[in-house]
């Protein structure tokens, strides 16, 4: 057990690093992040920004002998900096866990040897191999296997005809130009998420699902508790409950659910950190994910995750502040509404910020938040 007044190292010093980092100081732990940006979005709120890129072994090796543990807030962490903490400190989670997630291809084929649902895919190293896994699933979407979020790196190949192979040769280039994985398109009716955290001993915390809403990928509106088909949701926190055991993980793990119209879930992707539809944790439940995390990794008692009352986000794109700045007071006149921005410089498609509002019911804090938020868009 790693108690407070010792330091939590954090790999990544972007929002999410901010957000846990407040969380590590309210329990009395010292912090420091890696982030290759001096100015990252932590910075204010540490104790030290050691700055390297995410695969610099000797910044990591600088974090690591500082902290007495070390979790990381985004996945593209380099096996190099991973191998430099683990010499000396205790990284959670493991990298084993990264290995899968980092890639998608092993990450749907690690999903599927451990019997758990995803959707029809292939792999496809060429443009002629992407018209071959087309074919054959139907309507799909190719993703590149490595990077890509907030929908980038994707590109979705609707038909199946005679002008298949010129779609294809776009989706290549759409997806980098770069071995992808295609996916057979679904009929959904609802996309949800799962957070589990687990400690070191094995003890284990789910919080309820959260109902999700993207735009052009990137996620726009998200409640928790989410008003969702109560079977689909009990097997997405029971698969989610298994991952946790099936990598013996050591923090968090959120885990992206699709469900369809015939009420079957399949994955879409995991994430080994906090995730930006339990933000909503900070106003529903006792314990927020970023103070789970802490706890996970420190091994101390988890806090309870349990719903108190819903709430509601929406995020804030930079877009917003295409024309000056937004009308950030007018939406914090509304009752039970919360603003919280990254200190990220905005610009278009860019998350910086957010607005959480509570409510009575799932909908009543959604109508809430998307109210405040076009107060803000004026």
């Amino acid at each position: 057990m790693i108690l407070p007044g010792a330091t939590l190292g954090i790999l990544g010093g972007g929002q999410l690093g901010r957000m846990t980092a407040l969380a590590a100081r309210e329990l009395g732990y010292g912090v420091v992040v890696m982030d290759p940006d001096p100015e990252c979005a932590a910075r204010g709120v540490v104790d030290r920004v050691v700055v390297g890129d995410f695969g610099d072994a000797g910044a990591a090796t600088m974090l690591a002998r500082v902290a007495d543990v070390v979790t990381y807030e985004i996945e593209k962490i380099g096996p190099s900096a991973l191998d430099a903490v683990r010499t000396t400190t205790p990284l959670r989670p493991g990298p084993d866990v990264l290995a899968v997630v980092q890639d998608r291809l092993t990450q749907k084929e690690w999903l599927a040897a451990h019997g758990f649902p995803v959707a029809p895919f292939r792999a496809a190293d060429s443009p002629a191999a992407l018209a071959a896994a087309a074919r054959a699933l139907g309507p799909c979407r190719a993703k590149s296997r490595r990077g890509g979020y907030d929908g980038r790196g994707q590109y979705r190949v609707g038909r199946i005809d005679d002008a298949l192979d010129a779609e294809a040769g776009r989706a290549w280039q759409g997806v980098g130009g770069a071995p992808c994985v295609v996916e057979a398109e679904l009929d959904l009716e609802a996309e949800l998420s799962v957070m589990v955290a687990r400690t070191p001993s094995g003890a284990v915390a789910l919080f309820p699902p959260a109902r999700n809403w993207h735009v052009d990928g990137i996620l726009d509106v998200s409640v928790l508790p989410g008003d969702l088909p109560a079977a689909a949701a009990a097997r997405a926190l029971e698969h989610t409950r298994a991952m946790a055991g099936a990598f013996a993980l050591e923090g968090l793990l959120a885990v992206e659910w699709f469900v369809t119209r015939d009420g079957s879930v399949y994955v879409n992707e995991l994430a080994p950190r906090p995730h930006n539809t339990f933000h909503t944790t900070r106003l529903a439940c006792a314990t927020s994910q970023f103070e789970q995390l802490v706890r996970a990794v420190c091994g101390l008692p988890l806090g309870d995750a349990e719903a108190v009352r819903p709430v509601a986000l929406a995020n804030l794109l930079g877009d917003l502040w295409r024309d000056g700045a937004p009308a950030l007071a007018d939406a914090l006149a509304l009752p039970g509404v919360q603003l919280h921005l990254y200190g990220k410089a905005p610009r278009p498609g860019r998350k910086v910020g957010h607005l959480l509002a509570t409510g009575t019911t799932a909908a009543d804090a959604l109508a809430m938040v998307k109210e405040a938020r076009r107060r803000i868009a004026g």
